[in-house]
């Protein structure tokens, strides 16, 4: 089968592999719909998680059951499915004691174009399939369900970290596909005022319909100091950082009110400057005692959340198709869909490649 596969390190292209085997658990997916993610800009470009070669890229997909093993039992050839894009190992311990995307060591749940082929492939595998495929809504756009299976669910993910109570202040620094998920997540946790940090206009816009209440500019200034000048100087409950550099941890600490909740949803693929590390500003933090917590994790894959979030769009509760701003129509224009990623022109938030 052909694949568009990260070659090494700055290397992108076409190769040819062999279909993948289906264990008795699991599944063989021929996708319908792809969409890239930064992520795989920093896996290649940056080399964030280190060298690979001749690994298939993708981990966003939404496809057709094409092979069911021996003991699946909820899923047969021909199911149209939604496919998180962390597909843990259930059976682990790491699952057992709550943290499934973190199987088998840190971020272990994401296996696609990790530590095997992703789904940029005319066919890509599934584990466990029962537990990590979940049915695709009769009527729901491609569109919409290939941005459940990472962007929502991570952008989701950073409100409910984030602990947001009824009312509560919120800043979301960084307004691409996630970041934009995220202020959809707090205005469904019952957010009050939203300050959505970015300038791009095309996620202005969604930011505002997705429920962002003030717009923060960088060209106008310390993004920290505006936000506490806003608010008096209180700061906010909460921040969810989607976006930005190393650096972009001094704001979220600057701008945090005691009590409150730091969540990353931020990929770092680099540290700060030269070295592999990220900051925390020592005075903002309170020396280590300013009871301001900073909370990571990684999208939730699974069953479940798949199916919750369909919910959520099939009800009308959020709309994520205004992310899509380019659709291509072809396998081939994979590598063009990616590229977009990587230069991120400023009418960009998301593109999806359609392949039915």
């Amino acid at each position: 089968m052909k694949g568009y596969a990260m070659l090494k390190i700055g290397e992108v292209g076409w190769i040819e592999k062999e279909r993948p085997k289906c264990g008795p658990r699991d599944a063989i997916v021929r996708p319908t719909a792809l969409a890239p993610c930064t992520s795989d800009v920093h896996t290649v470009w940056e080399g964030a998680i280190g060298e690979r070669h001749n690994m298939i890229l993708g981990h966003e997909a939404v496809g057709i059951v094409d092979e069911v093993g021996s003991e699946v039992q909820d899923f047969k050839v021909g199911d149209k499915v939604i496919v998180p894009a962390i597909t843990p190992d259930w059976d682990s311990e790491a699952c057992q004691r709550g943290f499934p995307s973190q199987t088998g060591g840190a971020c272990g749940g994401w296996k696609y174009s990790n530590f095997k082929d992703g789904v940029f492939g005319e066919y890509f595998h599934v584990n466990m399939a029962d537990n990590n495929l979940a049915i695709q809504p009769e009527g729901m756009s491609d569109e919409a369900a290939v941005m459940i299976v990472d962007m929502l669910s991570t952008g989701f993910m950073g409100a409910e970290n984030a602990a947001i109570e009824l009312g509560a202040t919120v800043a979301v620094l960084g307004i691409g596909a996630v970041g934009l998920s995220a202020i959809a997540g707090a205005r469904l946790e019952g957010a009050g005022r939203i300050f959505a940090v970015g300038t791009r206009p095309i996620s202005v816009e969604v930011a505002k319909k997705y429920g962002a209440t003030d717009i923060i500019s960088y060209k106008d200034g310390d993004t920290a100091d505006q936000i506490l000048e806003a608010t008096d100087g209180a700061g906010v409950d909460a921040v969810i950082v989607a976006g930005g550099h190393a650096e972009i941890l001094l704001d979220a600490f600057k701008m945090a009110k005691a009590g409150s909740k730091i969540a990353n949803i931020n990929y770092f693929g680099k540290g700060q400057g030269d070295k592999d590390t990220v900051p925390i500003p020592r005075v903002d933090w309170g020396f280590g005692m300013a009871d301001k917590d900073l909370i990571t994790g990684l999208c939730p894959g699974g069953r479940t959340r798949m199916e919750r979030l369909a919910d959520l769009v099939t009800y009308d509760r959020v709309d994520p198709t205004l992310m899509v701003t380019h659709t291509f129509k072809g396998f081939d224009y994979i590598g063009e869909a990616l590229e977009l990623m990587r230069e991120k022109p400023r009418d960009l938030i998301k593109p999806v490649v359609l392949l039915d």
